[in-house]
């Protein structure tokens, strides 16, 4: 059974930082494309981040480029979302998914708030 569950979100003020950690088991992590994707409050899922198998590739949506950073470690089955100079804008509920469209398989989420 696909396992994914996330960690690492908070509450931060506009230009902080945060890191998020998704705990991958029960497939073959290494074999797969992984992805972050978000959802606001009233909002649809939105993809923002995805690495292929041997993060050869990273891709990244406009809305976040320059300011997150998408990474895996395949020694211990976990993805990682480095988030920077956060925006009000980048409140929501964050998941990791299998595969890079963000469109299978995702866990339950971690919540990043960013207010003042």
């Amino acid at each position: 059974e696909v396992q994914l569950v996330e960690s690492g979100g908070g509450l931060v003020q506009p230009g902080g930082s945060l890191r998020l950690s998704c705990a991958a088991s029960g497939f073959s992590f290494i074999s797969f494309a992984m992805s972050w994707v978000r959802q606001a409050p009233g909002k649809g899922l939105e993809w923002i981040s995805a690495v292929d198998s041997g993060s050869r590739n990273k891709r990244y949506a406009d809305s976040v480029k320059g300011r997150f950073t998408i990474a895996r470690d395949d020694a211990t089955n976990t993805l990682y979302l480095q988030l920077n100079s956060l925006k009000t804008e980048d409140s929501a509920m964050y998941y990791c998914a299998l595969g890079g469209e963000g469109t299978a398989a995702r866990g339950q989420g971690t919540q990043v708030t960013v207010s003042s």
